[in-house]
C-alpha cells in the first residue's frame, strides 16, 4: 500500500490490503492498491453511459495524475458502445443534431438544417445547410460523441476528433 505525504486521518479494514484515508485541503481519497505507482497515475474511473441507445456510441473513463507530477499518457480513454442499429424511423444521428436548430434564429431568421456530410477539413464539426438555400453554417463546434465521421465510414466523433 502506498502512503501519500498528506495528513492521515486513520486506516480502516483488518485484512492484508488496508485503506488508508486520506484528507487534503480540497479533496479526501481512499488509496486503490490498481493505483499505477510508478507512473503516478490513480485508478481509472468507471466507465460514463454510453452517449448513444443505439447506433454505436462512446462512453468514456477517466483517471488523475496524483501529487502534481508530470503523468505520462492521458487521463481519458474510451469504449464503444450501444452497437445495435437504431430503428429505422429515428433517422439519421446528424440530422437529428442539426434539426434541434430549428427553432434557434440565425442572422435573425429561422432555418430548416439539413447536415452536410462527408467534410474532409473538420468531419467532427456540426455542419448543416438552411434547407432550399446555398447557407452553410458550422453550428456547433463538435457533433455529440458516438456520430459518424463520414456517412461511408463506421469511425465515429469522440471529443470533436474522428476515431477509428
Amino acid at each position: 500500500m502506498e502512503t501519500v505525504p498528506h495528513k492521515a486521518l486513520g486506516i480502516i479494514g483488518k485484512r492484508k490490503e488496508k485503506i488508508l484515508l486520506l484528507r487534503t485541503e480540497r479533496t479526501s481519497r481512499i488509496t486503490q492498491p490498481n493505483e499505477d505507482k510508478e507512473s503516478g497515475w490513480d485508478a481509472w474511473g468507471a466507465w460514463s453511459d454510453c452517449s448513444r441507445t443505439c447506433g454505436g456510441g462512446a462512453s468514456y473513463s477517466l483517471r488523475r495524475c496524483l501529487n502534481g507530477r508530470n503523468c505520462q499518457g492521458r487521463n481519458i480513454r474510451y469504449k464503444t458502445c450501444s452497437n445495435t442499429d437504431c430503428p429505422a424511423e429515428s433517422g439519421d444521428f446528424r440530422a437529428q443534431q442539426c434539426s434541434a436548430y430549428n427553432d434557434v434564429k440565425y442572422q435573425g431568421h429561422f432555418y430548416e438544417w439539413i447536415p452536410v456530410f462527408d467534410d474532409s477539413i473538420s468531419p467532427c464539426a456540426l455542419k448543416c445547410q438552411a434547407l432550399g438555400r446555398p447557407l452553410i453554417v458550422e453550428l456547433a463546434p463538435k457533433v455529440l460523441d458516438g456520430t459518424r465521421c463520414n456517412a461511408k465510414s463506421l469511425d465515429m466523433c469522440i471529443s470533436g476528433i474522428c476515431q477509428g
